[in-house]
């Protein structure tokens, strides 16, 4: 009985601890196979929420990666609306002479193309802006427009030192009028987009693009080809491709505005990457009085004058008796009969070296400082040497 007793109370004992065991291996084995994994991926998903919303706390300007869209292009760019919407308003321009025979009188032979701007709609007429060498020389002058129609074109007028002029033409078939912008605030770098016909028209609205090189360059213009410059163009660079046939042409911003009218004049020597434009800013009052007047009034005083540069320096001291002192001026070749030089009393090879103060060191400084801060009717004060001695004189400006 004791035996039996002892035995089966260590059989108790054992089956006592041996099954809540046994069950407790099983439950760990579930949740290892069962609830294990599933917290293990809650938390690498836990950790990459969390990695993603720090890094665009971080960078905001970043998406997250499970919200990233394939990649789309849209052809329609801004640059492609712009030159969409500008392209009516640049025309070509022909320029047309009397021939030497008899056939070709009656019409006219075709001496050159160029390109032109609409700037302005007025009723049924229209104005368009080209550059002066363009229509030199033309006795009929013919705009073509983007959709090759031809417009038989007045000349309201012209300027040589701006290389501007204004042409006058039927309305009815214009689609589209360039926008004015402004050049006073372009910045070099910034996109500059060139329309025009470089080589003629039969490559009409052809489209160039570049970047501002340059403002306010300063070129000097030499009008009659005798190899001295006669003017100074404040000018546009920019390195979008203008050729021949571009002169006249749009040089617009980003946003379509006109900037510049495209000169190939200025840039007489081909240069590739580097092409000129007339600021818009500059221009515009000369448009305004050529459309206005049918010309552009400067005061003048009435000489016709050379730079001192262009003497041997010998010429300066045995010549003209210049004191050593003088290293820059103008010398007067003729006086106008009853010019204003004339009633001040100048004569020939009278040496000007100053204008109300300011220092003439040749003849491009006497034209800028008479053409752009003078008025017809002020009275300037010239500096000037005769035969060696220093005079003054005060005239009063006429207008040329």
């Amino acid at each position: 009985m004791g035996y039996y007793d002892q035995s089966y109370k260590k059989k108790k004992r054992k089956s006592t601890w041996f099954i809540p065991l046994l069950t407790g291996i099983v439950l760990g084995g579930i949740v290892i196979l069962v609830i294990v994994p599933d917290l293990f991926l809650n938390h690498e998903d836990g950790r990459d929420t969390n990695q993603a919303t720090s890094t665009e706390e971080n960078n905001p300007d970043l998406e997250p990666s499970p919200n990233v869209q394939p990649l789309q292009v849209d052809v329609s760019t801004q640059l492609t609306d712009v030159v969409s919407e500008v392209t009516p308003a640049v025309v070509g321009i022909t320029n047309f002479q009397q021939g030497n025979d008899f056939w070709s009188q009656e019409d006219g032979v075709e001496a050159g193309t160029g390109s032109g701007v609409i700037y302005k709609l007025e009723g049924d007429t229209a104005y368009v802006v080209t550059n002066h060498h363009v229509i030199e020389g033309a006795d009929t002058v013919e705009v073509v427009m983007h959709d090759e129609t031809h417009i038989e074109a007045e000349i309201i007028g012209s300027d040589i030192f701006t290389d501007l002029a204004v042409l006058r033409m039927d309305g009815l078939e214009v689609d589209a009028v360039i926008e004015m912008g402004t050049s006073s605030t372009i910045k070099v770098g910034e996109p500059a987009i060139a329309i025009g016909n470089p080589l003629g028209l039969y490559l009409s609205s052809t489209v160039t693009q570049g970047v501002i090189s340059g403002k306010e360059r300063t070129i000097p213009m030499d009008f009659d080809m005798d190899g001295r410059a006669d003017w100074q163009a404040e000018v546009i660079q920019t390195d979008a491709a203008i050729n021949p046939g571009n002169s006249g042409g749009a040089l617009i911003n980003i946003n379509g505005q006109l900037i510049g009218i495209n000169s190939m004049k200025i840039n007489e020597d081909a240069v590739e990457g580097i092409g000129f434009a007339i600021p818009i800013d500059s221009a515009l009052p000369v448009i305004e009085e050529l459309e206005t007047t049918g010309e552009v009034t400067r005061p003048y005083l009435g000489v016709e004058i050379y730079s001192l540069e262009e003497l041997p320096q010998y010429e300066w001291r045995n010549s003209l008796n210049l004191p050593r002192e003088v290293t820059g001026g103008v010398y007067v070749w003729t006086v106008e009969r009853l010019s204003p030089a004339d009633k001040a009393g100048l004569q020939e090879l009278d040496v000007i070296v100053e204008m109300d103060g300011e220092p003439i060191h040749n003849m491009i400084d006497l034209r800028k400082i008479l053409y752009q801060e003078k008025e017809i009717g002020d009275e300037v004060e010239l500096t000037f040497y005769r035969d060696g001695r220093q005079m003054n004189a005060t005239i009063t400006l006429g207008s040329q």
